[in-house]
């Protein structure tokens, strides 16, 4: 088993050291004074999820809309061809004039007079002009960014296999589509003693039954071996199960719908690992011979 010298990760740990990974491919590290550069605006609105990406669009929507409605309110709605009302209505009536305006919509029911609600009025049109450009290119680059959709078993199991042991993980796609030539990298990172006393981790490349396969339209269990040249050789199963350890999992393969090729990264702490069990089958025929895939049960196990 090959000992991995440059991981990337570093050696240093501690006793109580959290994953390097997390489950969701990202890397679990706190940056400290690190500068800001507005480049990175792009690259985290890209990157955030939907649902925050969406609640930030609507939000600052409506503080630009409260501001230049605040403005309008301030000239007054006079200027705004429409006569006075309420100070709740005017100020309604203020805010959808400013919707109308960023959005450059204009129904052509209020509209400016006097060079004061022209001016700001136009402004506001700038700013929603260049706003929706932007935005839509945020949206083309979420949509068009190549992104990986593989599901991971939420456990690792370790049981019996070929009249030795071996520790498993299944995944498969989330997609309709077919993965081309994926291929994997398990890392095993595990904090041992060393001959100093100190505490460091260390890294190594397991030996999988399968690193590279051709097509993946069900499941695909990866495993690996508990024999000669493992590092878990001299481990009982016990053992095994309370390691500080965890696996980093790396995965690429083709994607037919960006033409390109894709990765995605993942970890498993031991934590995760349960001995005697085996995964339930997610892959089967009906009765009528129709193949079925139930992606319910990636994660279902059952005692050997």
């Amino acid at each position: 088993m090959a000992k991995i010298k440059d991981p990337g990760f570093g050696y240093k740990t501690t006793s109580s050291t959290k994953r390097i990974v997390n489950a969701d491919g990202s890397f679990n590290l706190v940056h400290l004074n690190r500068k800001f550069s507005i480049s990175e605006i792009y690259s985290r609105l890209i990157n955030m999820s939907w649902a925050k990406f969406l609640i930030l669009i609507f939000f600052w929507y409506g503080i630009l809309n409260l501001f230049f409605a605040s403005v309008y309110y301030g000239i007054g709605v006079e200027h705004l061809t429409i006569a006075k009302t309420s100070p709740f209505q005017d100020f309604l009536n203020a805010y959808f004039f400013s919707a109308q305006t960023l959005t450059t919509l204009g129904y052509g029911l209020i509209s400016p007079q006097g060079n004061a609600a022209a001016f700001v009025s136009s402004l506001e049109a700038l700013l929603g002009l260049i706003g929706f450009a932007f935005m839509t290119g945020l949206l083309y680059g979420r949509f068009s960014k190549p992104k990986a959709a593989i599901r991971f078993s939420e456990v690792m199991v370790l049981r019996p296999f070929k009249e030795k042991r071996a520790i498993m993980f299944r995944l498969m796609n989330k997609r309709n589509n077919v993965m081309i030539e994926p291929e994997i990298t398990v890392t095993l990172a595990i904090n041992e003693i060393d001959e100093k006393g100190d505490l460091v981790r260390k890294f190594f490349k397991l030996d999988l039954e399968r690193d590279k396969i051709m097509y993946l339209p069900t499941t695909w269990t990866i495993v690996h071996e508990i024999e000669d040249k493992s590092p878990l050789k001299g481990y009982t199963d016990e053992q095994i199960l309370e390691l500080n350890a965890e696996l980093l999992i790396l995965i690429e393969y083709y994607e037919d719908a960006f033409a390109q090729n894709v990765y995605q990264m993942h970890s498993y702490s031991f934590k995760d690992l349960k001995g005697s069990c085996k995964f339930v089958p997610a892959y089967y025929f009906d009765t009528d011979g129709q193949a079925i895939l139930d992606h319910s049960k990636l994660s279902s196990i059952e005692a050997v």
